[in-house]
């Protein structure tokens, strides 16, 4: 699964793509240069239970922050759902 991210202004998303045909995304808003907001996470019907929101949640999100040194606040269910699971990126979690 490939991870695409984008940003337009202070709003971004990284997106799942599996050949090539998109599976889901996560959306933020940058909060100044140390804090991002994820805001929204959707997975295509074909693509629920695999996996997809979590992938998009690590491989992209998570790895984002850590390379850039700022701070995840997870205002979507999805997203706070998984930062109170997985202690191993609390890291990147605003407190």
């Amino acid at each position: 699964m490939e991870i695409k991210h984008s940003i337009l202004g202070n709003k971004g998303e990284f997106v799942a793509l599996q050949d090539g045909k998109r599976a889901g995304e996560m959306t933020y808003s940058v909060a100044g240069s140390e804090l991002i907001i994820v805001d929204h996470t959707g997975v295509e019907d074909e693509f629920k239970g695999l996996g997809v929101g979590k992938r998009i949640l690590l491989d992209g999100v998570v790895k984002y922050a850590r390379e850039h040194k700022i701070k995840v606040m997870p205002l979507c269910p999805f997203a706070k759902a998984m930062f109170e699971k997985m202690p191993e990126i609390h890291d990147v979690l605003a407190k």
